[in-house]
């Protein structure tokens, strides 16, 4: 499912929109993570959707450190630059764009830029959140017990810094057309 397919199914099962004032709890759930798995994809709109049987899609921030004693001042952590990663795992689903797309020969055995996809990361509740590159390393394809559901893993390492995402100011994420203007899909 694309990003505006989820959104609009959102609004219409559960009466979830974006709002740029929403305050309160927001949980694992309310939150898209999604790829653009091909070039044609020019919009975030149209890119797919991490969700079919995905148990988790947290994501981390790990910083590097370094500790320095100085005269006086004793020791003091110095913080440096900060990487972006996301744990994905769920069960496996054929016919899922998303995990069809990460489980692929060509991600699962590919190396260097040929696994390095935007992606894009932000609440459903406030529209807010992040967009970037990242590597995409699959870790488990099938793993299971005899008689349980097949599992897969995939670990996203961020690509520098990810810019600052609103899906309620990316036009062409606009859903709301204003009076007597069509609606954008």
């Amino acid at each position: 499912m694309t990003v505006s397919e989820t959104l609009a199914k959102l609004k219409t099962d559960k009466g979830i929109e974006p709002k740029a004032n929403y305050t309160g709890v927001e949980r694992a759930d309310d939150f898209i993570f999604a790829i653009q798995t091909c070039a044609e994809q020019t919009k975030v709109g149209d890119w797919i959707v991490c969700a079919e049987r995905v148990k988790e899609h947290s994501g981390a921030l790990n910083a590097t450190t370094e500790d320095n004693s100085y005269i006086r001042a004793g020791t003091v952590t110095e913080k440096g630059e900060v990487q972006r990663t996301f744990a994905l795992n769920g069960n496996r689903c054929v016919g899922d764009a998303a995990q069809d797309f990460l489980l692929s020969h060509k991600v699962k055995f590919g190396s260097g830029q040929s696994v390095i996809f935007p992606y894009v990361y932000f609440s459903v509740k406030t529209g807010k959140g992040e967009k970037g590159h990242a590597a995409f390393i699959v870790t488990s394809d099938t793993s299971g017990a005899a008689g349980a559901a097949a599992g897969f893993a995939c670990d996203v390492k961020g690509i520098g810094t990810p810019s600052e995402y609103d899906s309620l100011t990316d036009p062409d994420m606009q859903t709301q057309a204003a009076p007597g203007k069509a609606v954008k899909a």
